[in-house]
């Protein structure tokens, strides 16, 4: 989490996790619902916007823009890194 969207999580950049076991592959739309759930402190309508994450925060699935990847339908893989960045600045 970057660019400010870490003040959400106590502060916390980095975050590694083993995502519990299911049926069927995580994909980043059940990963963004066990963020939530597990990771999210504060204000969830900063970072979430329904099922997605809201407008100005960027995602970048392995350093690579995740509209390149499929979006929330990006089946993750070990070892992925997902980062997070808000792009939205007060003034």
């Amino acid at each position: 989490f970057r660019g400010g969207a870490e003040l959400l999580f106590d502060g916390v950049k980095k975050h590694q996790v083993t995502l519990p076991c299911q049926a069927e592959p995580w994909d980043i739309r059940n990963l963004l619902k066990w963020i939530k759930q597990n990771l999210l402190k504060e204000r969830p309508e900063l970072f979430m916007q329904g099922d997605s994450v809201r407008p100005g925060i960027l995602v970048l699935i392995n350093d690579a823009d995740w509209e390149l990847m499929g979006e929330l339908d990006y089946k993750l893989q070990d070892q992925d890194n997902v980062l997070f960045i808000s792009t939205l600045h007060g003034g």
